[in-house]
C-alpha cells in the first residue's frame, strides 16, 4: 500500500502521515507515493494514538484550564493593585526626573548660546532620525521642503561645509544625502504607485489564507497527445456532464475531478509558458509533462523539461498512449532519467504516471497524483480581499472591443471592479466563464474572460483591484509618464559585456542554450563547455537540442538571460525576428575550437586578473614650491626612466613609501606635458598629497592586468 492511500483510509492528510511515518515511526520514507509493507503497516498503526487516549487528554486538557483560570481570577485583583502601586511609583520617579532634565538643559542651552557668541553658527543638534522620499535629482528647495527647513538655513550650512549652492541647484544623491544628514534625515527614493499597489496586494493575500486548488499546465513534443488528454479530462468533469456544452475558449478552465478541483491552462505550449515568466508572472503550480510511449523523450520534451525547470514548477509525467501494442513504458522512464527526472518506484521524487487518452487508463490515478502535488505545495491566499492576478491572452474583438482572459491569484475579481492592468486600465463590464456563462465574481485560481479594459495587456501582464475607475485611470497615467521618463535598459547579455553584467553576482555564471545540427555533435560540444567551469566562474547550458534556432529558444534566452549558441544550424523568420526586437546574443559557428575558443576567452574574463606594476621611471624631488591656486608642486629631476602624467606614482622617503596614487599634474617650466625623460627637470603634483619634502623619491609606475587563463 502506498502511504497517500493509507492516509485516505486513516482519514488523515498525505503530508501529515508522512511527517507521522518518518518522525514517530522511524520508517525512512521519500514521500506520500512511497511504498509500505504489511509489517511496516501494522508498525504504524501501533503507534497511532488510540481515540480513548486522546479523549482522556483532552479531558485533562479542559479540567488544567479550569484550574488556570480560577487561579487567574484570584489573583487578578493582587495583580491590579500592585499595578496600581507601581504606576504611582513611575510617576513621581517621573516628576523628579523631569524636574532635573529641565534643569541641566537650561544650563546646557545656556553654555550652548554663550558657544555661538564666540564660535559662530553652529550645527544644529540631531535629533530623531527620520525617513524621508525624494526624487532624485532634486533642487534645494525641494529638498528643503521635503525635509521641513528653510531654504535659507540649507543655504547658510552650506557654506559652512564649503559647498557653493545656490536655491536652484540640482542635487545628485550623494551631495542630497549629505545635506539631509545635517538634518537628522535619510532620503530615499519613493516606490512608484504601482508597487505599493502590489505591495499591498501581496499584504493582503497572507490575510486569513484559505486553500486554494492549484492551476495546471500541459507540455510535451507534438503529437504526443496533449489535446487529446485535455479533452478527456473535460468530458470526465463531473460537473460537465455534457461535453457539447463546453462553446466558449478561453484559454483555462476548472475542473471538477473526484478528488478535487483543478484549473486548467490551454495554452500553444511551453513557448506562451515562457513568454509569461519573461514578464514575471508564474502562473502554473503544476506542470503535467506528457510523453508518448511509443515516441520516447524528443526534442520539444525536453525542451518543456527545461523550461518547467526554469520556472522552478514540479513537474508529474504522464506516459500516455499505453493503449499501443509494443509499447515499453520502462524505456520512457529510463530515457527521462537522462534528464534529470528519477522515477519514484526507482528512488527518485518524480511520480509518473502511465495513462491513454483514447481509452480513459490511468487519467483518475494521474489527476489524483496532481491533486497530492499541489497538497504537498500548500496553496493558500485570501479570498476576500480586492483581486490581483495575470493576463492570459487578450484580443481586440471587431464589435466587443477588448477582451481579455484573466487568471485569478489572490482575493476577488467582480462585475463592475475597477482594474489597473499592465500599462492601462479599465472597468469590469462582464465576465464568462469557460463553459461560456455570465457570472458575476471570480475567486482564486479562477479564470474569465473580461470586457472593459481601454486597451489590450499583454500575456504575462499583472492586473490589480483599485477603489475607483478615476484612480486607475490615474495611476496608467503615472506609469506611462515614468516610462517616457526613463531610459530603457535592455536586460539582453551578450559574450563582450559578460563581465559588466554579471561582476555584481555572487555566483558568476555564464547561461547558454545550444543548438546543433546533429546529436552526436551537440552531446560532444556540451561536453566539452561544461568542462570549462571552475571554482569561480561556471558555464550552464540550460537548454540543448538538434535543429535550427526557433522562437521558444529565443523566449528562454531572453526569460533565463542566456546566450544562444548554434553550430551548423539556421534561425526561423520569427525566431530572428524576436532575437533583434529583444536584442538577444545568437552565436552559429562551423568550427567547433572557434566556438570552444569564444566560450572559454569570455570565462576567463570573468576570472580576476593578477595585477602587477610596471616599472617607469624614478624623479628626485629638489624643491617644492606653495602656489594659491595649484597647490603644492615637486621640482624634480629625472634620474631614470621618464615620467608620464597618465601613470600611477609612489612618494618614498628614506626608502619608505608614503603615498600611492595617480599623479595629478606634470609640467615642463609653464607647460602642460604628457611625460618627461630621463636627464629633465619637471614640476610633479600628485593627487591628494601636499607633504613633499627635499629629497623624497617620486617613482612612476603602470599598473599591469595580466588575464588568467582556465586550466
Amino acid at each position: 500500500m502506498r502511504v497517500y492511500e493509507l492516509a485516505k483510509q486513516l482519514g488523515v492528510s498525505s503530508k501529515s502521515l508522512v511527517a507521522f511515518i518518518r518522525e514517530k515511526v522511524g520508517i525512512e520514507i521519500k514521500s506520500h507515493m512511497s511504498s509500505l509493507s504489511e509489517e511496516q503497516i501494522r508498525q504504524i498503526e501501533e503507534k497511532l494514538p488510540s481515540k480513548s487516549k486522546e479523549e482522556e487528554k483532552a479531558k485533562e486538557k479542559e479540567e488544567r484550564k479550569g484550574v488556570t483560570k480560577k487561579r487567574k481570577q484570584s489573583k487578578k485583583e493582587i495583580n491590579e493593585e500592585e499595578k496600581r502601586q507601581g504606576e504611582h511609583k513611575e510617576a513621581e520617579k517621573f516628576s523628579a526626573d523631569s524636574k532635573e532634565s529641565t534643569k541641566v538643559k537650561v544650563e546646557e542651552k545656556q553654555v550652548e548660546s554663550k558657544k555661538v557668541e564666540d564660535e559662530g553658527p553652529v550645527q544644529e543638534e540631531i535629533g530623531e532620525i527620520r525617513e524621508v522620499e525624494v526624487e532624485f535629482p532634486v533642487s534645494v528647495r525641494e529638498l528643503a521642503d521635503a525635509i521641513g527647513v528653510k531654504v535659507n538655513d540649507i543655504l547658510f550650512k552650506a557654506l559652512s561645509h564649503k559647498l557653493m549652492i545656490n536655491i536652484n541647484s540640482t542635487l545628485d544623491k550623494e551631495l542630497a544625502d549629505e545635506i539631509a544628514s545635517w538634518y537628522g534625515v535619510i532620503l530615499k527614493e519613493p516606490l512608484s504607485i504601482d508597487e505599493k499597489i502590489r505591495l499591498k496586494h501581496e499584504e493582503w493575500a497572507k490575510q486569513n489564507p484559505k486553500p486554494r486548488h492549484a492551476v495546471v499546465t500541459l507540455m510535451g513534443h507534438v503529437d504526443h497527445g496533449k489535446t487529446s488528454l485535455l479533452d478527456y479530462i473535460r468530458k470526465s468533469n463531473i460537473t460537465d456532464k455534457e461535453y457539447g456544452g463546453i462553446t466558449q475558449h478561453i484559454g483555462a478552465y476548472v475542473v471538477q475531478t473526484p478528488h478535487g478541483k483543478l484549473t486548467f491552462l490551454d495554452t500553444p505550449g511551453h513557448e506562451a509558458f515562457t513568454a509569461m515568466r519573461a514578464r514575471g508572472a508564474n502562473v502554473t503550480d503544476v506542470v503535467i509533462l506528457v510523453v508518448a510511449a511509443d515516441d520516447g523523450v524528443m526534442p520539444q520534451t525536453i525542451e518543456a523539461i527545461n523550461h518547467a525547470k526554469a520556472a522552478g514548477v514540479p513537474i508529474v509525467v504522464a506516459i500516455n498512449k499505453i493503449d499501443k501494442p509494443g509499447v515499453d513504458v520502462d524505456r520512457v522512464k529510463r530515457q527521462l532519467m537522462e534528464h534529470g527526472l528519477m522515477p519514484e518506484e526507482w528512488g527518485g521524487k518524480t511520480v509518473m504516471v502511465p495513462v491513454s487518452a483514447k481509452t480513459g487508463q490511468g487519467i483518475d490515478e494521474l489527476l489524483e497524483m496532481v491533486i497530492l502535488e499541489s497538497e504537498l505545495l500548500e496553496l493558500k491566499t485570501n479570498y476576500d480581499k480586492p483581486g490581483h492576478g495575470v493576463v492570459l491572452e487578450a484580443q481586440v474583438h471587431p464589435f466587443k472591443g477588448v477582451l481579455a482572459t484573466l487568471l485569478v491569484e489572490s482575493g476577488r475579481l467582480k462585475v463592475g471592479d475597477a482594474i489597473i492592468v499592465g500599462d492601462t486600465y479599465g472597468k469590469i463590464k462582464s465576465i464568462v466563464n469557460d463553459r461560456g456563462q455570465r457570472i458575476k465574481e471570480l475567486l482564486p485560481s479562477e479564470a474569465g474572460e473580461v470586457l472593459g479594459i481601454e486597451e489590450a495587456p499583454q500575456a504575462g501582464d499583472r492586473f490589480f483591484v483599485v477603489s475607483s475607475e478615476k484612480e486607475a485611470k490615474k495611476i496608467a497615467e503615472e506609469k506611462n509618464l515614468r516610462k517616457k521618463r526613463q531610459d530603457r535598459v535592455t536586460r539582453s547579455v551578450n559574450l563582450e559585456n559578460f563581465f559588466e553584467q554579471f561582476q555584481k553576482e555572487e555566483e558568476k555564471v555564464l547561461r547558454l542554450i545550444l543548438k546543433a545540427d546533429v546529436q552526436g555533435t551537440l552531446e560532444a560540444i556540451k561536453s566539452s563547455i561544461e568542462r570549462l567551469s571552475n571554482d569561480e566562474v561556471r558555464v550552464e547550458v540550460i537548454h540543448s537540442g538538434v535543429g535550427e534556432i526557433i522562437h521558444s529558444d529565443a523566449l528562454l534566452a531572453e526569460a533565463s538571460r542566456a546566450i544562444i549558441i548554434g553550430f551548423n544550424v539556421g534561425i526561423n523568420s520569427r525566431a530572428k525576428k524576436y532575437i533583434e526586437e529583444k536584442k538577444i546574443d545568437v552565436r552559429v559557428y562551423k568550427i567547433i575550437y572557434e566556438l570552444l575558443d569564444q566560450i572559454k576567452a569570455a570565462l576567463e574574463g570573468m576570472l580576476e586578473p593578477i595585477v602587477r606594476d610596471v616599472w617607469i621611471g624614478t624623479a628626485e624631488v629638489r624643491q617644492v614650491f606653495k602656489l594659491s591656486k595649484a597647490g603644492t608642486i615637486a621640482g624634480c629631476y629625472v634620474k631614470k626612466g621618464k615620467i608620464v602624467r597618465s601613470a600611477k606614482g609612489k612618494l618614498l622617503r628614506n626608502g619608505q613609501e608614503v603615498w600611492v596614487g595617480d599623479i595629478a599634474s606634470l609640467k615642463r617650466f609653464k607647460d602642460d606635458v604628457r611625460e618627461v625623460a630621463e636627464g629633465y627637470e619637471c614640476g610633479i603634483a600628485l593627487k591628494n598629497f601636499s607633504q613633499l619634502m627635499v629629497g623624497d623619491i617620486i617613482e612612476c609606475y603602470q599598473e599591469e592586468r595580466i588575464l588568467r587563463r582556465l586550466k
